[in-house]
């Protein structure tokens, strides 16, 4: 749990970081690409006004151009700097044929790969060009020269953040690890006195007077309670301690839904319900198939108790990919939608008024913890007077489905 917290505080600070560093890299590549457009827009208008074409080789200050002059008879005149090689007519002429169809006076060429700025005069309209390469270059060297800062600054800042997660979850996991302790050490010790209450009270029933049996049985009821919590605080607390330290065994899971199946069957009938159900042969998963059936337990115990009156019970067992999947389906009221997520918190109860007193809310909890530890997930939809439960365990290495049998 506390390793999951740990990664989980290195997780959300990355996305963080990593946002922060997003917009900052993004901010600094679309401002210099701004000034650098807005630089080279102004060097085309010097080349129109001052017949600078810049120097002879690309440098910092200045960047190389050359103008087309077009006349109102169709004549072009061409100079520019000595970077570009001027001689190709039909090129310079498709140039600025191009240059001249455009509806923008400012743009690129990229047929070309030439940026030009046009100027109508009263005779004359002027074009200026300059090579794409240039500012694309420089483009690509920022967002390269970014795109390493930011590599670099994202693995030094995940092992900050490493070592930061471990001293902050460190207390965290110390007061987890001390309050696990207690829960364990507090039922332990509450064992031998609910035991011992319990044989009191046997005892007490032998000589007590008639009108004296009603508050024995008042106190044998309660210690029972006490005792099944106890039990279920005992159930939570191996079920976490054995999360990610599975034995290295492969629990039958399709015979364990039919024991489950078969176990409860007499239950639900008592209750006034048919337990249906279709488990497919061939179900294997890594762990405690004990365990496994302790949860199963769970999910057919509570449906059993929420089902509507007459309405069938429905257990399924099937292999979907690689998964083996278990689901507990009744009929009844939904559980509203904001409950939900809180089902299988611990000591949480959706309806407090269809409880009864024997009830802590432990049940899905301990369900959860078991399912987590076997590497499985456990979720409920409910909803159109369906509630389902569903169990999803990885299978064992090198099992297949050989085929489904409908009991």
């Amino acid at each position: 749990m506390i390793r999951h917290l740990r990664w989980k505080v290195v997780a959300t600070n990355m996305l963080l970081i990593s946002l922060v560093l997003l917009a900052v890299f993004a901010a600094v590549f679309f401002i210099s690409r701004d000034n650098y457009r807005k630089n080279v827009q102004q060097q085309l208008y010097q080349a129109l006004e001052q017949g600078d074409y810049g120097i002879s080789q690309p440098g910092v200050d200045s960047i190389p151009c050359f103008v087309a002059e077009v006349y109102g008879s169709g004549t072009v005149r061409v100079a520019g700097n000595s970077y570009y090689d001027l001689s190709d007519e039909t090129r310079l002429a498709d140039i600025v044929t191009a240059a001249l169809h455009r509806t923008a006076d400012s743009g690129t060429l990229d047929e070309y790969h030439l940026r030009y700025l046009r100027q109508t005069g009263y005779a004359t309209t002027a074009i200026a060009f300059t090579d794409t390469y240039l500012e694309y270059t420089s483009l690509r060297t920022l967002l390269s020269a970014c795109s390493l800062v930011g590599s670099v600054a994202l693995v030094v800042l995940f092992l900050c953040s490493y070592l930061l997660s471990g001293v902050v979850t460190k207390p965290v996991g110390a007061a987890w690890t001390q309050q696990e302790q207690f829960l364990s050490d507090a039922s332990h010790e509450l064992k031998t006195p609910l035991t011992v209450i319990l044989s009191s009270a046997d005892l007490l029933r032998r000589s007590a007077a008639p009108e004296q049996e009603a508050y024995i049985d008042n106190i044998q009821a309660e210690s029972r309670r006490m005792r099944s919590l106890v039990e279920d605080m005992l159930t939570l607390f191996r079920a976490q301690k054995s999360a990610g330290a599975l034995p290295d065994t492969t629990a039958d899971v399709s015979e364990m839904a039919v024991t489950a199946a078969l176990r409860f069957e007499p239950v639900a009938f008592e209750a006034g319900h048919l337990l249906e159900y279709d488990i497919a042969p061939g179900l294997s998963a890594r762990g405690d198939g004990a365990r496994l059936g302790q949860a199963l337990a769970v999910l057919l115990d509570n449906a059993v108790k929420y089902a509507a009156p007459g309405t069938p019970i429905q257990l399924d067992a099937a292999r979907q990919g690689s998964r083996a999947v278990l689901t507990v389906t009744n009929r009844g009221e939904d559980i509203p939608a904001d409950k939900l997520p809180h089902i299988f918190d611990r000591f949480y109860r959706a309806d407090r008024a269809r409880t009864d007193g024997s009830s802590f809310g432990l049940g899905l909890a301990i369900a959860k913890a078991i399912v987590d530890a076997h590497r499985g997930t456990i979720r409920c939809e409910s909803g159109g007077g369906v509630t389902r439960f569903i169990i999803s365990l990885p299978l064992a290495a090198g099992k297949q489905e050989r085929g489904t049998d409908h009991v």
